[in-house]
């Protein structure tokens, strides 16, 4: 892991973010050519895509009935009650989100504006596959957009070696009342939701999040489609003081490292001693025989850091310019510190939230805006899946008591029209 001592937030902070950041020109034309191939060629691209980044030959791209009752066979009961709790955790906190939009009406000086949620109509779930399968994801996307009333939901998601898609991943989606399910992954898959094909319809936003490859495709698309966030690859910050435990926090950032190779994973503290436990305790662990080892190995040398600040001024500076996916906050102050806290995705506090448990279980949800995104955004959830319409009417005297004002600013705006339409109805 890189050591960096952080002497001005600001640019220490860019400086990190520049040499991490892994898209660029040659990547992003790249990805351009597969949207482009997939937009001219459809279904027979997609596949030829399938069969070049995922070794498999697929006859079709729509998963079936049977090979979801086959998946229920595939799969335990214990896993199905796991999923069935992440998905209850998910609900209470996406429809107490809700409860409170609804029934919003503001009436004044004659006038009367309700504000009314509407569903959107139509949306595609982007669930990772790779190197590991992401069952919890297709629950994250899926839920809050059921919640919030999307009428039609799509999956998407890249095939395994044998054509098939993960079977606890098929049963999430069937759980979540999924209305289809199709093979593919990557920017090819992008390309099929926002351009549509002779096998699945286009759709009106696009969530979720993956890799590099999806992301830029992602990026691609919001000129054609709406989209959630830049989400993708993860990222964690932990800010700790000398009187956190080194061992936990060496655990937590292995766990998040493991994802992927392009993992950014980082330490940010005032102790000196602290950092030093960290990384010895990271190494020792590293050492034994862990799972995912290349991975995480590769994720911690490549991208894994430790920043040491002079002052928590400094580091609460430093954390909110990095703007990190997930904050895990480590200190004697905690309350003081997470008010401080303007550019986080996720804000975990104390010894026992770690951001392994908000992948899962703890019902906050885990998909989140990375690569800085996290100034202007935070996690995915019914928001992302609504339009908050007015609905306005007023009375004559309403009209009237602003119609002054209304000539004044067309006048001066040169669209004298806009008033002839009020002067007509007073």
């Amino acid at each position: 892991m890189k050591r960096i001592t952080v002497t001005n937030a600001k640019d220490d902070a860019a400086k990190l973010r520049n040499s991490s950041n892994c898209v660029t020109d040659d990547l992003i034309e790249k990805v351009k050519s597969i949207m482009d191939n997939v937009a001219k060629h459809g279904d027979s691209a997609i596949i030829d895509y399938i069969e070049k980044f995922d070794s498999v030959r697929v006859n079709s791209l729509k998963v079936t009935e049977d090979e979801i009752k086959q998946a229920y066979k595939n799969v335990s009961t214990r896993q199905i009650q796991s999923v069935n709790l992440i998905k209850k955790r998910l609900i209470k906190t996406e429809m107490s989100l809700l409860n409170k939009l609804k029934g919003i009406t503001i009436t004044f000086d004659g006038v009367t504006i309700k504000r009314v949620i509407q569903p959107i109509s139509n949306i595609g779930c982007y669930i990772p596959g790779g190197k590991a399968r992401y069952p919890s994801t297709m629950i994250m996307c899926a839920i809050p957009a059921k919640v919030a009333g999307v009428k039609r939901i799509v999956a998407v998601s890249p095939p395994m070696k044998d054509g098939m898609v993960d079977s606890l991943t098929l049963v999430a989606a069937d759980i979540c009342g999924v209305n289809e399910f199709y093979k593919m992954g990557g920017a090819q898959a992008i390309g099929a939701l926002t351009f549509g094909t002779s096998s699945i319809n286009r759709v009106d936003k696009i969530v979720g999040p993956g890799g590099l490859f999806v992301t830029i495709a992602k990026i691609l698309a919001s000129s054609k489609i709406s989209i959630d966030m830049v989400a993708g690859p993860t990222e964690l910050l932990v800010y700790a003081d000398s009187n956190a435990d080194p061992r936990l926090i060496a655990v937590d950032l292995i766990s998040q490292s493991e994802h992927s190779s392009d993992t950014l994973c980082g330490l940010v503290t005032t102790s000196k001693e602290l950092a030093l436990h960290v990384s010895n305790n990271i190494q020792a662990i590293i050492a034994n025989s862990i799972e995912r080892d290349d991975i995480v190995r590769k994720s911690l040398q490549s991208r894994g850091f430790i920043a040491i600040c002079n002052d928590e001024s400094t580091a609460i500076d430093f954390i909110n310019e990095i703007a990190p996916e997930h904050l895990e906050i480590m200190v004697r102050r905690t309350e003081n510190i997470t008010k401080k806290i303007t550019s986080a995705g996720l804000i975990l506090t104390g010894n026992y939230t770690p951001s392994s448990a908000s992948d899962y279980c703890l019902g906050s949800n885990h998909v989140l805006p990375t690569l800085g995104f996290s100034r202007s955004q935070a996690s995915l959830s019914i928001l992302d899946f609504i339009k908050i319409v007015n609905v306005v009417k007023s009375s004559k005297a309403g009209l009237q008591k602003i119609e002054t004002d209304i000539k004044e600013i067309t006048s001066a705006e040169g669209l004298i029209n806009h008033y002839e339409a009020i002067k007509e109805r007073i």
